[in-house]
């Protein structure tokens, strides 16, 4: 079993060679996948309106979906970025080092900053600004606290099991 990896309107999908895309997983359009980023199972990027760009070493976790808003918002990823299991990522930027939790939506013209972790089950509204360092939580999603050096540290760590994580996927498929 192969993910659906779909053209639509003549624009492929551009994945890294060494990017893990799970058996299940939908990447549709205007997607870009960057080194060494795992999407993982039931994951869906539909970049069939505006673009999705994934940077390097950022990982997808399983049954979320980023989408787009038509001509408008693309979705941005960066690099070394964490987005937990059922996220909805719509129409946004995710900037390098960002972490969203479980079940957390950000929506339209939202951006989550380098550092800044938004919590499980957040709801960031169109257009909110995560500031670096902070950490945002409920529903509206607002800032709940500073994070700590440690929890900063740890976003890091976060990316790099998932690549060590994906890179045994990618090897065992070679076998």
């Amino acid at each position: 079993m192969k993910p659906l990896i779909r053209t639509y309107k003549g624009t492929e999908p551009k994945i890294a060679k060494d990017a893990f895309i799970a058996e299940n997983a939908v990447v549709i359009g205007d997607v870009e996948i960057g080194e060494q980023s795992s999407i993982w199972y039931g994951c869906v990027l539909r970049g069939d309106v505006e673009k999705i760009r994934v940077g390097k070493r950022s990982n997808i976790q399983d049954g979320t979906i980023v989408h787009v808003t038509a001509d408008k918002f693309g979705t941005y990823i960066g690099d070394d970025v964490l987005v937990g299991h059922n996220a909805v990522i719509h129409g946004c930027t995710l900037k390098d080092g960002a972490f969203v939790g479980m079940g957390a939506i950000v929506l339209d013209g939202a951006v989550v900053e380098t550092g800044a972790m938004v919590a499980a089950g957040a709801l960031v509204t169109p257009g909110k600004v995560v500031k670096s360092g902070e950490l945002w939580g409920g529903n509206p999603a607002k800032k709940m606290r500073d994070l700590t050096e440690e929890q900063i540290a740890g976003l890091k760590q976060g990316t790099d099991h998932y690549v060590d994580v994906a890179s045994n996927y990618l090897n065992e498929e070679k076998s």
